[in-house]
């Protein structure tokens, strides 16, 4: 099995930083504190980590420069995320605020592990609209 990635207490936008695009064998460990990650682990999205927000990036950007990820849907996925995520109007991405409220209500009435399943479909369903737009050049119908 792929090392856990220890992730927050808090995983509303984590689907997109899922360490499963990089191993499909890797597994979730949420905790609370940036201590309780095990040495073995990859943390992310958390205080200290080193793909977590470093020099004005979200740390989905950060996990695709750290793995030298270069799909475009992904980087196109990045500006959302990273606008849901710190808002600072570094990109223009109006999907944004709807995709921030989304899953800031999924993390109030779900568990983490029940978020990140609920989102997971969100995001593929997201990454495959964001594809079909890139390749024909438009919005798909």
């Amino acid at each position: 099995m792929g090392d856990p990635g220890g992730v927050p207490h808090r995983p509303g936008r984590v689907r997109l930083a899922d360490p499963r695009f990089l191993d499909p064998d890797a597994e979730f460990l949420f905790v609370s504190d940036p201590d309780e990650v095990p040495e073995d682990a990859t943390a992310f999205d958390i205080r200290g980590a080193e793909l977590s927000h470093h020099q004005g990036d979200c740390s989905f950007e950060r996990i695709l420069r750290r793995y030298h990820l270069d799909d475009p849907v992904m980087w196109d996925l990045a500006r959302m995320v990273h606008e849901a995520d710190l808002a600072d109007d570094r990109y223009d991405a109006p999907e944004a605020p709807g995709l921030d409220v989304l899953l800031r209500g999924l993390s109030l009435v779900c568990g983490d592990a029940e978020v990140l399943a609920l989102t997971a479909p969100l995001f593929d369903g997201l990454y495959e609209y964001r594809r079909r737009a890139l390749l024909l050049g438009r919005e798909p119908s």
